[in-house]
């Protein structure tokens, strides 16, 4: 899904400048352990699942709705697994964005893992031992994913 029409009604009013944004990120692990990664259209980058929620959309619901939307693949949430803000990031488009996100850790449901919209050049699952060039965060991530007891992350 391309950036969605709430902020882009905002983009028409604020321009480029700052926006603070409700975001998800899913660390999605199939049986055999691997993870589900997609390469950003953007930027190019290796990233988990990530998306923004949409006006009124619970973090669970809107993290499983961004898997599927981008990867074709069906999910379920086992933990949540972090509470934090991240940014500015600054878009290739020149937008500013930071984010309140929600991270949980999922399990593969059904599906074959594809390009599913125009957010990603590239999908796929990976071995923890061979895993693409990812964020700090996104590597935090996923350790947390690892270890999660239903207890989530937060800077305290």
């Amino acid at each position: 899904m391309p950036t969605p029409d709430f902020v882009l009604s905002l983009r028409e009013r604020i321009g480029h400048d700052p926006l603070w944004l409700p975001g998800v990120t899913a660390v999605v692990f199939n049986a055999e352990g691997q993870v589900l990664l997609g390469r950003r259209a953007d930027n190019g980058r290796w990233t988990l699942i990530t998306g923004m929620l949409d006006p009124g959309e619970e973090p669970g619901p809107g993290a499983l709705r961004e898997v599927e939307e981008e990867t074709g693949v069906r999910a379920e949430i086992v933990h949540l697994i972090h509470v934090g803000s991240h940014g500015p990031v600054t878009f290739p488009n020149e937008d500013v964005c930071s984010f309140l996100n929600v991270a949980f850790s999922c399990r593969y449901v059904e599906g074959t893992a594809r390009v599913n919209d125009d957010e990603s050049t590239d999908v796929g699952w990976y071995g923890l031992d061979a895993l693409p060039t990812l964020s700090e965060r996104h590597r935090m991530l996923i350790d947390l994913a690892l270890t999660a007891d239903g207890v989530p992350a937060f800077q305290r």
